[in-house]
């Protein structure tokens, strides 16, 4: 939970980064708010990867997450377009995460089995009908 907590910091903090650089262009003083949002967020990334967390993973949801946030916030804080393709975009983006978690997920899965057969006999001690013969 405590991953989930830091990423949702990261997340928030590089798109109030990235949404600054519109002010930037017109006040400078803006890009002191810039510095500190992309700094506080890899700050928030490195505490999500000090958790464990698959880089991948967190590293994908950050970037597909601030993508959309950033232009549906920009939408409508600035009138920019927010066109249906873009929708559409933003969804496919989000929905390759998505595969990348669920992938992530499996692989964790099928580790932590591996992991947990190291303890029983080989196949060569098992027979071939054995727990890692079977699995071949």
């Amino acid at each position: 939970m405590r991953a989930w907590l830091y990423l949702a910091g990261a997340i928030v903090s590089e798109v109030a980064a990235s949404l600054s650089l519109k002010g930037a262009l017109d006040a400078p003083a803006w890009y002191l708010l810039v510095v500190a949002g992309y700094l506080t967020s890899f700050v928030f990334l490195a505490k999500v990867l000090s958790t464990g967390f698959p880089l991948g993973v967190a590293y994908g949801i950050w970037g597909a997450t601030g993508v959309a946030a950033t232009a549906v916030l920009a939408a409508i804080l600035f009138g920019e377009a927010l066109t249906p393709v873009m929708m559409a975009g933003m969804v496919l983006i989000i929905g390759g995460v998505l595969c990348v978690e669920l992938g992530s997920q499996q692989a964790t899965k099928a580790r932590a089995a591996r992991e947990s057969d190291a303890g029983t006999p080989s196949s060569s001690e098992a027979g071939p009908a054995g727990p890692r013969g079977a699995a071949r």
